[in-house]
């Protein structure tokens, strides 16, 4: 996988464009709501890029973030390190066919009506392990191809926004009182700001996702920085403008939920250029809507189907998940992965997310901990990328990310998962059925040595 192709994976791995963030400008508003997502690349995104940037560069081993905790903190932590993402993977890869059917819903409610919106997220997780497959290679280039599809439509909406806006009037007068009256000061009476960081936050992660498969990446002690760096670019700037632009259209807040684009699509070109140029927009808005979930899966099975194919490679789960075929692929890692994953499809959303942020937000964690005892323990090791500012920096570059896990564990204390189990219960739960888990890996791993890759 060359640069182009691993920057639109990891857009995929951490984001959808712009399909997602109905939920925060509908939580907080317009104003708030770019605010959020300003800010949090700063203490969120870029730390986390940085971070995997000099681990990476330093360590390109496939595994990923599971080598680089076990390799600072031993082989217990690694093990901690790999069970919290595998089993976040479980709640975050629910999300994607979801996010595909709200938006095929969008287009005819009979489509997705009873269990035919189950059957298409299990043809979703079908077609997306079939995919993987077929290699890293047609994962990155198909990744390629999805980015620029599911992002023209919304470069007409773009372009339609700033007619309807008056923009250029706008830029001539930026503090006029016609300005201040337009919804883009609006806060939604019964949003809430803290479900909508929580939305945000989850629309910023995964950036660690790509160091999983370094072995099937070109140059990844120069490409992986280059490949963060640029994928936090792309990312902010396709959230940011859209809303911006939609913002000063007059179109409330209030309205904004999942799918919601396809409402503001068809009210701007309508207003333009007609009824029928306006039903085929909407209709790319929706494929552009079932196309990110189909290619967020696509992307994180690539990453998370390395995770147990290396901790089997190393003794710690069973051997035959270390098979592959031919094109490197561990087939039976990524058949095991899908199956789990279906079984989490029709959860609630919201909980999804909350287990999800925690049980990822617990794993990034370990990884700047990782970062810093690195830095302690091996300062001759070969980085060519670190973070610059020395021990301090890398120290500093993670508290950010902390305080905002940590923040979002204390504001679920209160959700219910279903009407008994609290989402932080079950959460703090399956994180510490990993330490209960470890002694049978080494029981296991004592009872052979650790095994190569097996190529069927």
């Amino acid at each position: 996988m060359r640069l182009l192709p691993l920057i639109a994976a990891t857009y995929f791995m951490v984001s959808g464009g712009p399909y997602g963030l109905e939920d925060i400008v509908g939580q907080a508003g317009y104003a708030r709501a770019l605010i959020l997502l300003c800010i949090v690349p700063i203490v969120w995104s870029l730390p986390t890029a940085l971070m995997i940037g000099e681990l990476a560069s330093a360590m390109p081993e496939e595994g990923g973030f599971y080598i680089w905790v076990g390799r600072a903190l031993s082989r217990f932590w690694g093990f901690q390190e790999a069970w919290l993402s595998l089993t976040a993977s479980i709640f975050d890869m629910a999300i994607y066919p979801a996010l595909a059917v709200a938006y095929l819903s969008q287009l005819d409610p009979a489509l997705t009506a009873g269990h035919r919106g189950l059957l298409w997220s299990l043809a979703i997780v079908a077609l997306c392990v079939a995919w993987n497959l077929r290699g890293a290679y047609s994962v990155g280039q198909g990744s390629l191809w999805m980015l620029a599809l599911l992002l023209t439509p919304f470069a007409v909406i773009l372009f339609l926004g700033l007619l309807r806006s008056g923009f250029w009037q706008i830029a001539m007068h930026p503090f006029s009182l016609a300005l201040l009256a337009r919804p883009l000061f609006a806060r939604p009476l019964h949003g809430s700001l803290t479900t909508a960081l929580l939305f945000v936050l989850w629309n910023y992660m995964g950036w660690d996702n790509a160091s999983t498969i370094a072995r099937e990446v070109k140059d990844p002690q120069r490409n992986y920085i280059r490949a963060m760096l640029y994928a936090v670019l792309v990312v902010a700037v396709s959230y940011v403008l859209p809303i911006a632009v939609v913002a000063l259209t007059g179109i409330p807040a209030s309205v904004f939920v999942t799918g919601a684009w396809v409402a503001a699509a068809r009210m701007l070109a309508t207003a333009h250029f007609g009824v029928h140029f306006a039903s085929w927009l909407a209709i790319a808005v929706v494929a552009g809507g079932a196309l990110t979930g189909v290619a967020m899966f696509n992307a994180l099975t690539l990453s998370y189907a390395r995770i147990p194919a290396a901790m089997a490679s190393d003794g710690l789960l069973p051997r035959a998940l270390a098979r592959r075929m031919k094109n490197g692929v561990p087939w039976v890692a990524v058949l095991v992965c899908g199956g789990a994953w279906a079984l989490a499809l029709g959860l609630n959303l919201t909980r999804l997310l909350e287990l999800d942020v925690m049980l990822y937000g617990l794993s990034l964690i370990l990884e700047f901990v990782a970062l810093v005892v690195l830095r302690l323990r091996e300062p001759a090791l070969i980085r060519p990328f670190h973070i610059p500012g020395g021990l301090g920096m890398a120290v500093g570059v993670g508290v950010g990310p902390a305080l905002l896990v940590f923040f979002t564990i204390w504001a679920a204390r209160g959700d219910l998962l279903t009407s008994h189990v609290p989402a932080i219960a079950l959460g703090a739960t399956l994180a510490l059925a990993g330490p209960l888990l470890y002694p049978w890996t080494l029981l296991r791993r004592s009872s052979r040595k650790p095994t190569p890759d097996i190529t069927t």
